[in-house]
């Protein structure tokens, strides 16, 4: 009897737990949030510390290591400050993160390095119906300020419903 009930149990309870793994390994339609300090001190002071899942590690060795690759102009940092802030954005960025997002992000560059999010292809096509004029909007200003328009960036949430009327 005992192992007639373990069989049973078997059969029904490991499906289950298949399926519970499957979810897992999907990710989070959120992205992280920004942990290090040193990098949200440093670059989050002259514009939003984007999270690293945002783009492909070679985008991030770009922008910190090409003179002029970084679209703001000059970073202005320390070697050490600058090795970890790289070490972070590498570790973290869209090919290691549970999001969907970044999956998503890294299935459409190919063999591109994007230097800005906005031209990612997918992000890009998030927003192909958005007119430009409301990007160039006093209270947006460009397409690089996400926190204008999404609301939870912060929290790593870039959903449409985030997104307030009007925007």
């Amino acid at each position: 009897m005992k192992s007639t009930l373990f069989f049973l149990a078997t059969i029904l309870f490991f499906p289950l737990l298949a399926f519970a793994d499957d979810d897992h390994h999907e990710g989070s339609k959120h992205l992280p949030v920004v942990t290090n300090e040193t990098y949200k001190n440093s670059c989050g002071s002259c514009h939003f510390a984007y999270q690293p899942g945002l783009m492909p590690s070679k985008s991030w060795v770009k922008i910190l290591d090409e003179p002029n690759a970084h679209p703001g102009g000059d970073l202005s940092l320390d070697e050490k400050t600058k090795a970890e802030i790289k070490n972070y954005l590498t570790q973290n960025s869209a090919e290691y993160s549970p999001s969907k997002k970044s999956k998503k992000i890294m299935g459409s560059i190919g063999s591109e390095t994007p230097v800005r999010i906005s031209e990612i292809p997918y992000i890009k096509h998030k927003h192909h119906e958005i007119n430009q004029e409301v990007f160039t909007r006093k209270a947006i200003g460009s397409r690089a300020n996400c926190i204008a328009c999404h609301k939870g960036a912060e929290s790593g949430i870039y959903d449409n419903d985030d997104i307030p009327h009007g925007s």
